[in-house]
């Protein structure tokens, strides 16, 4: 009726719905805190065994014969003065922090490399506050994997895990002292694994989202059962500070590097003999690949074990010792952990054709390299460019062998060969794994290429050879 006051039942229910969800939000907190890791206790029972670590450097700005500060014009005079206005010469030692921890209790330390690299002193820090004098008992720079020994006993240590068994989205910790704040620990998850990097052709990096910063260096990375799974090594940064990439050497490659270092004060690794570069969309499509996949052999050194093997430039390795190459990066880390000597096969493409060919891995030479050629990454384009025969005297300059390839004189701006990435000076070998040997030769085998498909040059360039897909324009691109 008209005049009788409505019911206020809406403002009721809504109520009672917002208290159910209260209380269902009350009830579903709990559980998901039950589900996220707990890490109290892995810190507890692991952080005695993490270590900090300090290397004093020689300082190369300390200077001997320092200047009478009071005799020298107010400008100049604060280029020498010490912090606090403290006076007198320069440290002749830098220190620098790092991070590690005890694999042993006898007192073995694992750290990086570049930690300890060119230090006059090293120094152990527990978590005790007890400090020792260390021995390098051995460095890998390859593998950025350095070998410590203090003079104790009785230690705390940590258990070593097994990386293998990481995957993506596994949580880890890192424990270590970034920016000299020691005995951090920072959380995160596994963002990657077998991550390869420019520097580190060697290492299968796991990568991570953990937070590492300068210092952690060195340092563990746990998964959640308390075992160290890898040893922070790097981030990638713009900033110099930690931007959500962090990267950690496996600690299966890292014990090997130990047990090695212990044995015979020094790491040996396989070695093939090859230059290799990736395969992209271009290349795969040139050489008759449904997908990119494999290693590109670029190079092989005369005498070298791929070429005791019977390996060719413009193979392709497709697996070596039953494991599948998918990228380049994959065969390094591969072939450097193979005992030298041993026999193995390798599956190659070759003219179409999967081959198996068996291989006896060499010795790498610290002054050598394994198979990683840093090629620059080349671009499709189109056809257009001058080249000449090569006089004897330009042959000999550039490295080129007798009866084969042709000089690139001139690359017009815009043109195929620009897109292709050719370079004036570079020597074209030979062009869809046809030798070349004068301008005609080229000129008929790019005639005869099909339209509309890549093809590959083998280029040689300041000393080092390398394959440059180019895609031959149809009629109707050319105009």
């Amino acid at each position: 009726m008209l005049g009788q006051p409505i019911p206020q039942r809406a403002p009721a229910r809504a109520a009672h719905c917002l208290g159910v969800v209260l209380l269902m939000t009350a009830v579903a907190l709990p559980a998901m805190a039950r589900d996220l890791p707990d890490f109290r206790g892995l810190i507890k029972e692991n952080g005695p065994a993490v270590v900090n670590v300090r290397a004093d450097r020689d300082n190369p700005m300390a200077m001997q014969g320092m200047p009478d500060l009071d005799s020298l014009p107010e400008p100049f005079r604060r280029f020498f003065e010490m912090p606090e206005g403290r006076r007198g010469p320069m440290p002749r030692q830098v220190p620098a922090a790092g991070s590690g921890f005890l694999i042993s209790d006898d007192g073995y330390v694992l750290t990086n490399a570049h930690v300890v690299s060119g230090a006059e002193e090293v120094t152990v820090r527990l978590q005790d506050r007890m400090e020792y004098d260390a021995e390098v008992v051995g460095a890998d720079q390859r593998t950025d994997v350095a070998l410590l020994k203090i003079d104790a006993d009785n230690l705390p240590t940590v258990r070593i895990g097994d990386d293998a068994e990481l995957e993506v989205g596994d949580w880890v910790l890192a424990i270590g002292s970034p920016f000299g704040f020691e005995y951090t620990a920072t959380q995160g998850i596994v963002s990657a694994l077998s991550r390869s990097l420019p520097d580190g052709n060697y290492v299968p990096f796991i990568q991570t989202d953990a937070a590492v910063n300068p210092g952690n260096s060195g340092g563990p990375l746990f998964n959640l059962d308390g075992e160290v799974v890898g040893i922070n090594s790097q981030i990638y940064s713009r900033s110099g500070g930690y931007m959500g990439l962090s990267f950690a050497i496996p600690i299966s490659l890292a014990m090997d590097v130990v047990d090695q270092l212990k044995s015979q004060g020094f790491v040996e690794r396989g070695w093939l003999g090859v230059a290799i570069q990736d395969m992209d969309q271009a290349l795969a499509e040139s050489f008759d690949l449904s997908r990119p996949r494999g290693a590109l052999v670029a190079q092989v050194t005369e005498g070298g074990p791929a070429a005791e093997a019977g390996i060719r430039v413009g193979d392709v390795i497709l697996g070596f010792d039953g494991q599948r190459i998918q990228r380049s990066s994959h065969l390094p880390p591969l072939v450097g952990a193979t005992p030298v000597g041993r026999e193995v096969p390798l599956t190659l493409l070759r003219d179409g054709d999967e081959i198996t060919l068996q291989l006896t891995v060499g010795r790498l030479e610290e002054t050598g390299a394994l198979a990683a050629a840093e090629l620059e990454e080349q671009n499709q384009g189109r056809l257009g460019l001058a080249v000449q025969e090569l006089d004897e005297e330009t042959r000999k300059s550039l490295g080129a062998e007798e009866n084969r390839g042709v000089l690139v004189q001139d690359v017009r701006q815009g043109s195929p060969a620009a897109e292709a990435g050719l370079q004036p000076n570079d020597v074209i070998l030979s062009f869809n794994q046809r030798d070349i040997s004068s301008a005609e030769e080229l000129l008929r085998q790019v005639e005869n290429a099909e339209a509309g498909r890549s093809s590959v040059m083998l280029v040689l360039r300041e000393q080092r050879t390398l394959f440059v897909p180019v895609r031959i324009p149809g009629e109707e691109e050319l105009g």
